[in-house]
């Protein structure tokens, strides 16, 4: 058979492409299997004590039993579609949840929830935080997941949050003898440009050296809320050159969905989760981060489930009026919930307790209403990998095989589903503790 390429141009052509290749892999490495909180709760710091993250969870359970206390009343508050039987099983599901791990991850915060205070304050709090912190690890009371939100990094806030930051991390490793709570975090809010992440690296290489932390262990997560983390000065789209500048400390980014309706000029009664303007940054950070092995969160509902009326002696007209209320606002939140769900956003905040059942409520039907669907596609990937390696072709897919295991994978590790269940899809044991794809293909061979 003629060809007119050369061997050698071969050669040169094949190592250009290589080196592409190379560098999407460095830059995408894909989705990471590792869990992902499908929340955090946010608590202003001034409130936060050793045991604040098990309240949370007590009141939680308390909101859900009373006005969830069965399926039917429960699946009617949020308009959750499905029989008798699949609204027993959500119910049962968020139920065991909430008794089990109701917070997940838990942000204790020194910006909107904490606010402008004398400087001997946010000292103060600091210190005591950090105290509460050391308590909470040595009886067990965190969350999964844990970090804190300092102030943003503008002029007139830069010093406070690098000095709140500062105070709390050298507290925290004396009182704990240099270790760092599980899976801790720490937030930068408001990002505008890279020098804030490159500067806000260099903080944290300081206080890891100065306290003898190991390299790397502090990790961050920005806060995209305003335009220009979306879109530089020259009108270049800026996400992923602030991940680059966090120089791998950068494992997730959270919307900031009212301080970026606010910079959009959206007045305030049009500000919601499903703003157009909100879509438009989803997907930009959607497209932007994706394949990056950075975690992607949602904001929060900020229509609380409170009642109107207080007080023991109400009347039958006050009770009703206050289920409504607590209805109202656990639509308005599972609605939001299912469409960061659809948008591929696994995680969102929390507020306030009464919000967390409708979180898990949310997500469990947003897995569990795709699972056939989800469990055929993932067994005819495997399948075609298979087949393709046991012949000898090179299966080049693996990213997307990974991304369809790591859909188990979150299903798995929030609750919405049980290893047994999962095993019934096809899925082993061995396969889910594996958490990767290409492990599956070898043992398919």
């Amino acid at each position: 058979m003629n060809t007119q390429i050369t061997e050698d141009q071969l050669i040169e052509i094949y190592s250009e492409i290589s080196e592409g290749n190379a560098e999407i892999k460095k830059y995408y490495p894909g989705d990471s299997p590792d869990r992902q909180p499908v929340q955090t709760v946010y608590g202003g710091a001034q409130l936060f004590k050793s045991g604040t993250i098990k309240k949370i969870g007590e009141l939680a359970l308390k909101s859900f039993k009373e006005f969830g206390s069965d399926p039917q009343t429960f699946s009617k508050g949020l308009g959750l579609i499905g029989d008798d039987d699949y609204r027993k099983l959500i119910h049962s599901k968020v139920l065991k949840k909430l008794e089990r791990e109701a917070v997940e991850d838990f942000r204790i915060d020194f910006e909107d929830g904490f606010g402008i205070r004398p400087d001997d304050d946010e000292d103060q709090t600091a210190v005591f935080t950090a105290g509460e912190t050391a308590i909470a690890m040595k009886e067990n009371l965190l969350s999964p997941f844990l970090g804190i939100r300092i102030k943003s990094f503008s002029d007139e806030m830069m010093k406070r949050a690098i000095r709140t930051l500062d105070i709390f991390i050298t507290e925290l490793v004396q009182k704990t003898d240099g270790k760092l709570p599980d899976n801790f975090v720490i937030t930068l809010p408001k990002v505008t440009n890279k020098k804030q992440v490159s500067a806000f690296v260099k903080v944290l290489k300081t206080l890891e050296k100065k306290t003898g932390l190991s390299e790397g262990s502090l990790k961050m997560e920005m806060m995209i809320e305003t335009t220009q983390s979306i879109f530089d000065h020259n009108g270049n789209a800026n996400l992923i050159s602030l991940v680059n500048e966090g120089e791998g400390r950068c494992i997730a980014a959270h919307f900031g969905v009212y301080d970026y309706t606010a910079l959009c000029d959206i007045t305030a009664k049009y500000q919601n989760m499903q703003h157009s303007v909100c879509d438009f940054a989803r997907q930009m950070m959607k497209v932007t981060l994706a394949g990056t092995g950075v975690w992607l969160s949602d904001g929060a509902t900020n229509i609380m489930p409170v009642t109107i009326h207080r007080g023991e002696d109400l009347t039958a007209e006050k009770i009703r009026e206050n289920y409504e209320s607590i209805y109202k606002a656990w639509k308005i939140s599972f609605d939001d919930i299912k469409h960061s769900l659809q948008s591929g956003f696994y995680q969102g905040w929390d507020l306030h307790p009464a919000q967390i059942p409708v979180r898990y409520a949310a997500v469990y039907d947003f897995f569990l209403e795709s699972l056939d669907q989800a469990s055929e596609r993932l067994t005819n990937f495997i399948d075609k990998a298979a087949q393709a390696t046991l012949v000898g072709d090179i299966f080049d897919d693996a990213a997307t095989g990974q991304g369809l295991l790591n859909y188990f994978l979150r299903a798995f590790n929030c609750g919405a589903v049980t290893k047994d269940e999962i095993i019934k899809t096809g899925l082993t044991e061995t396969d889910l503790r594996g958490r990767s794809f290409m492990k599956i293909i070898e043992n398919r061979k």
